[in-house]
C-alpha cells in the first residue's frame, strides 16, 4: 500500500511520519466499535509513503468474511504515543483485492474532506480453499461425537473454526476451565504508596490496580470452578536482589477476587524494596509452564483447560524486543496474556507487543490502557477480554482438539467481603527505590471509590 500527497499534520517545520492501522468491526458492549488488529511500520518524513507488505490473518481481520467492513486509518507517528490522525477509509478484503487489480486510487478522508490518496499496490488472499476444505473435515459426525476436529495447519485454524461455527461458548459449555493468573508491577516508578495519587496508594478509596483486578477478575472467576488463582509480582528487591517473578501472598494460590486483593495488600508487609527495571518475561514463562502442565493433566482425564495471565504494570517494559521473543516462544502454550497499562506512562512499546506476533504464530497478547476505560468497568472488561475467545479457539483448533460435549453445570457464586484492619506503614524513600516494610488496608470487590 502506498500514499500520495498526504496532508502534512506535523506543522510547518517538519513532515509527518505516516503509518497505517487495520481495524475490524467488533460487536462489543455498548454497540459496534472498531477494534485495531494490525499496525504497520512508520515511514519517516514522507508524504508519499510506500509501506512494506503485511500478512494479516483473515480470522483476525474479518472472521474469514471477505465482505465484512474493515477500516484503514493513517496516522502521523508521535514518540509520545499521541499519534495524529491523517485520514481513513472504510473497505473490505474483496474491495482491497479489486483495488490492487485496477490500481484505482482510494481517497483518504478527514472530516469529510480529501486529505490524499491511497493506492493498493498488491493484495492477495491466500488459503481460502484450504479453509473451506478443512471446514468440511472439521465437521463432527453424529456417530463419533467426541472425535477431534483435526486441522492439519495451525495457520488458518482460527478462520476455519469461525467459519465452521466452532466458538468459545462451545468449549466453555463443554467444561473447558479457564485458569487465571495475576502478575503485579512493584517497581519504584509506581511512587510512594502513602501519597494520594500514586498508583499503589493505600489510603481511602480503591487505587487503579485494585479497580482493574476487581473488574476483570470479577468476570473471569465465573469460568473457574475452584476460583484459585496464582499471584506473582515483579520489579522488587528481596535480600538485595531484584526479583522478576516472586510469589504474592502467603500461599501458591489464593481464593477468589478477595484473595487476590488481600495477597496484593499483604505484600506491603514483607519488607520488599520497590525497584526496577520493568521485566515480566520471567512471569510469562512461569505461567506458560503452569498452563502447559495444567492442560496436559486435564487431557489425561479427558478434560480441557486454558490459562489467562493478567499483567498489571505502570510503565513501558524495559526490553520490548526480548518480551516479544518471549511471547513468540510461548505462543504454542494454552495461554493468553492480557497486559493492563496503569497510569500515565508512554505505552507505545506496549502497543508494539500487542502487534508483535509473527505470521503463522498465534497472537496471544492484548494490551489495554486502563486510563481510557477507568470510568467504566464494563468498557474495561469488554476491551480487555475481547480477544480471548478467538485465542482460546485458535489454540485448541491448532492442536486438533474439538469441544467436549456440553455439560449441565452451574457456576458457584461468591459473596466477597474482607474485614478492614489497621496496619502501620513504614517506608524509606530513595532516589530510585522505595523500601516498604508494612502497610495496607482491607479491600472489597467492585469498581467503587471506597473500602466499606
Amino acid at each position: 500500500m502506498k500514499g500520495t500527497k498526504l496532508k502534512n499534520v506535523e506543522g510547518m517545520f517538519g513532515k509527518s511520519d505516516p503509518f497505517f492501522e487495520l481495524s475490524r468491526k467488533q460487536d462489543a458492549a455498548g454497540g459496534l466499535t472498531w477494534d485495531n488488529v494490525h499496525r504497520s511500520e512508520k515511514v519517516k518524513n514522507n508524504l508519499n509513503p510506500e509501506w512494506a507488505n503485511a500478512i494479516v490473518e483473515l480470522s483476525t481481520l474479518c472472521d474469514a468474511d471477505l465482505d465484512r467492513p474493515i477500516l484503514v486509518s493513517v496516522y502521523d507517528f508521535e514518540s509520545s504515543g499521541k499519534h495524529v490522525s491523517m485520514g481513513q477509509f472504510e473497505t473490505t478484503v474483496n474491495a482491497l483485492v479489486k483495488a490492487s487489480e485496477t490500481h484505482e486510487p482510494i481517497h483518504l478522508k478527514q472530516k469529510g474532506k480529501d486529505v490524499g490518496t491511497i493506492t493498493i499496490v498488491n493484495a492477495v488472499v491466500d488459503g481460502m480453499e484450504e479453509v473451506t476444505q478443512r471446514m468440511a473435515q472439521a465437521s463432527v459426525s453424529p456417530s463419533a461425537p467426541y472425535a477431534p476436529a483435526v486441522i492439519p495447519s495451525a495457520r488458518y485454524a482460527p478462520a476455519a473454526a469461525a467459519a465452521g461455527g466452532i466458538n468459545f461458548v462451545d468449549y466453555t459449555s463443554g467444561g473447558c476451565e479457564l485458569n487465571v493468573a495475576v502478575a503485579i508491577d512493584f517497581t519504584g516508578s509506581n511512587g510512594d504508596p502513602r501519597k494520594p495519587g500514586t498508583l499503589h496508594y493505600l489510603g481511602a478509596g480503591m487505587n487503579d490496580y485494585e479497580k482493574a483486578i476487581s473488574a476483570i477478575m470479577g468476570i473471569l472467576q465465573k469460568y473457574d470452578s475452584d476460583q484459585k488463582f496464582p499471584v506473582v509480582g515483579f520489579g522488587a528487591k528481596y535480600a538485595g536482589t531484584v526479583r522478576h517473578c516472586f510469589q504474592v501472598g502467603a500461599t501458591d494460590e489464593v481464593h477468589g477476587v478477595s484473595g487476590v486483593l488481600d495477597a496484593y495488600h499483604q505484600v506491603f508487609k514483607t519488607g520488599l524494596i520497590m525497584s526496577g527495571p520493568t521485566v515480566f518475561t520471567e512471569a510469562i514463562q512461569t505461567i506458560a509452564a503452569r498452563a502447559i502442565s495444567a492442560q496436559e493433566a486435564a487431557a489425561r482425564t479427558g478434560q480441557q483447560t486454558y490459562t489467562i495471565l493478567l499483567i498489571l504494570t505502570d510503565g513501558a517494559v524495559s526490553d520490548p524486543q526480548a518480551t516479544a521473543v518471549c511471547l513468540d516462544q510461548v505462543s504454542d502454550a494454552p495461554l493468553s496474556v492480557v497486559i493492563i497499562g496503569v497510569g500515565d506512562a508512554d505505552f507505545t512499546s506496549m502497543k508494539f507487543l500487542d502487534d508483535s506476533s509473527k505470521p503463522g504464530k498465534r497472537d496471544i497478547a492484548q494490551f489495554v490502557e486502563f486510563n481510557k476505560h477507568k470510568n467504566s468497568s464494563i468498557a474495561l472488561t469488554s476491551e480487555t477480554l475481547n480477544e480471548i475467545p478467538d485465542q482460546l479457539v485458535g489454540y485448541f483448533q491448532s492442536k486438533g482438539i474439538a469441544p467436549l460435549p456440553p455439560l449441565n453445570r452451574s457456576d458457584s457464586t461468591m459473596s466477597i467481603g474482607v474485614e478492614e484492619e489497621e496496619i502501620d506503614l513504614t517506608l524509606e524513600i530513595g532516589e530510585d527505590e522505595i523500601v516498604v516494610t508494612g502497610g495496607g488496608e482491607g479491600f472489597v470487590d467492585g469498581f467503587s471509590n471506597s473500602r466499606n
